[in-house]
């Protein structure tokens, strides 16, 4: 059946339409097809692969900062010796789950969706996607799950650097990594102090002349095994299945065990974090400058670095770190704001994403266009009076995937209910006027606070307020009922399709 015709109709309708094939879509694709089994989908993915984020980037050393048994799915166990896990090894994981399960059947690739208008009279979106050949298709659905990540893909964050373009050297942003950039040997700068910066010094130093990371405040880093030896352990003496639940349940405890303390006493986190980093770089290390930062634990995400792979290189005086501000980029480098000058052959800017709101798609409901920023998220997943809209957005205080999977199931369940019911439209609705309206992310990072704005507000209570832990959420989205009085079922189906559908059976 052809996507679509000339004159624009939709001709193709899709019970559910996912849009991206990346980590969450294809953990989406799995959830409909165990879950609300007999419900056609569609994968719609801008690119020509699978893997999303696994697959875009392409920098030296590009690995996950979450360990596997969480970031993996539920349901399909982590086989590697890495819990700390590679990029390459990661969207293999990826790949192999959407082939295993037949989900790589259910995508059209090259379909960058554009848009997506709502009809109540037809219970169903209308969405507009662009394809590679510069043709424009139309699909209509039931359910609509945004599973497209939170940046955007285009290009990431690069700031206004003065003078940059005298460099005679390469600038390198790492979400558009050169295939084959000449790095040995050569004289590297790396500006950024976050996950993306940690990952690229220590790979970049293995052979590079030098790598300098260039930072203008410090961030917290932390190490650990890039292998789990218990984990390891336990694959051998258990199942695979129930070594993976009491691994990633371990993980899971710990991280909000974690996150809890460091909220509760940032001060003694904070200590022993500096204590750690110290004890790794040795007493005469200047730690106070370069690893000290002025916010608390988890007021930005914290930096995972296996290994102490950054540590070691520093060690060996293949890396080194400075904190200082860019005055202007020069000839040969970058002039600072102390007046030291950092000599370059190449510069890569690791100074962040953009982040995109809805996947960047435009959404109209009957007509109304929808302006994100001004309506509430409805527990992290659902919008108010959007009708029949998730999408998949995971933890900032923990793994991507957590959120993820419990978002899909509860999906499932609306599904599921709206079937049985033969109700056709479920629409989050705020009827609490005391709901105070706040930020989406309560997060202090530059890449966060540029984009707020745009973002669904969260509200000062249940079910608008955002969890940032897994248990709450767990209660929230696998057990609580449906019918909260904050979810509206309606929109019936008509007699004649009711009619239709005895006939068939």
């Amino acid at each position: 059946m052809a996507d679509g015709t000339a004159g624009g109709v939709a001709n193709e309708h899709f019970d559910v339409l996912i849009v991206g094939a990346g980590l969450s879509g294809i953990g989406a694709g799995w959830h409909l097809q165990a879950s609300a089994p007999g419900r056609s989908y569609v994968i719609l993915e801008g690119r020509e692969a699978i893997g999303g984020t696994w697959d875009l980037f392409r920098y030296p050393g590009i690995r996950s900062d979450s360990d596997m048994y969480t970031l993996g799915y539920a349901f399909k166990p982590w086989r590697e010796a890495k819990a700390i896990a590679d990029g390459p090894s990661i969207l293999k994981y990826v790949r192999d789950t959407a082939r295993d399960y037949g989900i790589d059947k259910h995508i059209r690739y090259g379909h960058q969706v554009k848009c997506a208008a709502w009809s109540s009279e037809e219970a169903a979106w209308t969405v507009e996607a662009l394809r590679s050949d510069g043709q424009t298709v139309r699909i209509t659905a039931g359910f609509l799950f945004l599973c497209g990540g939170y940046y955007s893909y285009e290009a990431g964050y690069t700031p206004e650097f003065a003078g940059a373009e005298r460099f005679k050297g390469q600038i390198v942003h790492p979400q558009k990594w050169p295939e084959n950039l000449d790095y040995p040997g050569k004289r590297v700068v790396v500006i950024g102090s976050g996950a993306t910066a940690v990952t690229l010094v220590p790979e970049m130093a293995k052979t590079a002349g030098h790598v300098t990371m260039l930072q203008r405040s410090p961030t917290y880093v932390v190490s650990r095994p890039a292998e789990d030896a218990l984990a390891n352990r336990l694959r051998k003496w258990l199942p695979a299945m129930l070594a993976y639940g009491l691994i990633r349940w371990r993980n899971v405890l710990f991280g909000m065990w974690f996150f809890r303390l460091a909220r509760s006493k940032p001060e003694v986190v904070k200590k022993n974090i500096i204590d750690m980093v110290r004890a790794q770089l040795g007493p005469d290390y200047d730690v106070g400058t370069h690893f000290t930062p002025r916010y608390n634990p988890w007021d930005q995400r914290l930096c995972l670095v296996p290994d102490a792979d950054l540590f070691e290189a520093i060690k060996a005086g293949r890396a080194s770190v400075v904190t200082d501000h860019v005055e202007t980029f020069t000839e040969t480098g970058i002039k600072l704001k102390s007046g030291a000058e950092l000599a370059a052959d190449i510069i890569v800017t690791a100074t962040g994403l953009n982040l995109q709101v809805m996947n960047g798609l435009a959404i109209t409901v009957d007509g109304r266009a929808v302006d994100p920023g001004k309506t509430l998220s409805y527990k992290g997943m659902m919008y108010e009076d959007v009708p029949n809209l998730a999408s998949a957005f995971g933890y900032t205080n923990a793994s991507w995937t957590l959120k993820c999977d419990l978002t899909c199931e509860y999906v499932c369940r609306l599904l599921n209910h709206m079937a049985r019911t033969g109700l056709r439209q479920v629409t989050p609705r705020n009827h609490d006027p005391d709901i105070e309206r706040q930020p989406w992310l309560d997060f202090t990072s530059g890449y966060v606070k540029r984009a707020m704005e745009k973002f669904p507000k969260q509200g000062s209570k249940a079910p608008w307020k955002l969890h940032q832990n897994y248990a709450l959420d767990l209660m929230s989205l696998r057990y609580a009922k449906l019918e909260d009085g904050t979810l509206e079922f309606a929109n019936p189906k008509p007699a004649r399709a009711k009619a239709r559908e005895k006939v068939a059976a």
